[in-house]
């Protein structure tokens, strides 16, 4: 029922002639955006020929992708780091392995698993990407949990660290702590022992009782009140990936010299992207002017651009966190490659909690 309808490709001799009728040869599926829109613009296409790596790359026969909230936004149009037009296929990151290697390829070797945050390509059963993009992927850790960490706990771990210099016995508040970033926020935030408040529905408190957090229900109850009754002098930190008026509303909680970090615009993304965009002129508008509290807003991409080396760096301690059984991903469903339409209609009733794993039949 959600699965989108297969595209069927002619296989055709060097003149350009079929030589094919009915049921053609397969070499592998991709999914792809035909056209910015809702789910229904994700289609399943057959691809004859497998790709083939260029000097340098390698391919890769990916095994489990990440259906992230980006994605529906990539999807949509609206997201600012993408200038790709359609067809293309999306998918922010991926687990696979080795099959092929491109001439020059020194780093890996048939056979070895490997990840990276690919932001767009990804939906797809192969693919062929450089050799210095990639990274490692311990043996031990079982493909969908090692692509749960790949954008949202690299998210999480860099807005903790990297940016927000946490120390323990810090207090955070994480909007969004039923979303697959909000979890790996509060996991994270409680190996660090830092006092932390969530947003969420109510229908989801009981799946994040166990990460110790103090969960408020957005939905009837005002997070400022309660947050200035037990923290009358403010908190710390507060992770917004929201939008405008939320970020004016976070800030009435942090404590002087405390810290903002957007990193998202989830409620303007329903508007368009005209919407998105000003919500990011407003925000940039507000970290420059003068005031007691500070803001910044992340981007994994913006950062991994900026310091090539965190990224794999901060993807190998949390690969070691999961080896050792400090940090266990949030994963609400995995689901065929082939249902990614369905995947992405569910992400935007806001259904998870936690991660969708697709999966390489």
């Amino acid at each position: 029922m959600h699965s989108a309808r297969i595209k069927k490709y002619p296989i055709k001799d060097p003149l350009g002639n079929a030589i094919a009728q009915g049921k053609v040869q397969v070499a592998y599926r991709r999914v792809i955006i035909k056209k910015f829109g809702p789910p229904r613009v994700l289609q399943v296409i057959d691809e004859p020929q497998l790709p083939e790596p260029n000097p340098g790359e390698v391919r890769v026969r990916v095994q489990a992708i990440s259906a992230a909230y980006t994605d529906t936004m990539i999807r949509k149009g609206v997201y600012p780091d993408v200038k790709e037009k359609p067809p293309f296929s999306p998918g922010y990151d991926m687990v696979g392995v080795v099959d092929k290697l491109g001439n020059g390829v020194s780093n890996f070797k048939i056979g070895d698993r490997v990840c990276d945050l690919t932001v767009i390509g990804s939906y797809s059963e192969y693919l062929c990407m450089s050799e210095e993009r990639l990274v490692s992927v311990p043996e031990s850790i079982e493909a969908g949990e090692a692509v749960s960490l790949i954008l949202t706990y690299v998210t999480a771990y860099q807005m903790l660290h990297r940016i927000g210099k946490v120390q323990a016995g810090q207090s955070i508040l994480v909007h969004g702590a039923g979303g697959a970033v909000g979890s790996a926020l509060q996991e994270l935030a409680r190996l660090e022992n830092l006092n932390i408040y969530g947003t969420a529905s109510a229908e989801k408190h009981k799946s994040l009782q166990q990460v110790g957090a103090t969960l408020i229900d957005y939905r009837h109850e005002s997070f400022i009140e309660k947050i200035n009754q037990v923290e009358p002098g403010g908190i710390d930190m507060v992770f917004d990936g929201l939008g405008w008026q939320s970020f004016k509303r976070s800030l009435k909680v942090i404590k002087s010299g405390g810290l903002l970090i957007a990193y998202g615009f989830s409620d303007a993304v329903r508007k368009g992207k005209i919407a998105v965009m000003l919500d990011f002129i407003r925000f940039k508008l507000m970290s420059i002017l003068p005031g007691s509290r500070r803001k910044t807003f992340y981007s994994i991409t913006a950062l991994r651009n900026q310091h090539p080396d965190w990224f794999a760096d901060d993807l190998t301690k949390l690969f070691a966190l999961l080896s050792s059984s400090r940090i266990k991903p949030l994963i609400w469903r995995r689901m065929p490659l082939s249902e990614a339409r369905h995947a992405h209609e569910l992400i935007e009733q806001s259904k998870p909690i936690g991660k969708i794993i697709l999966e390489i039949e």
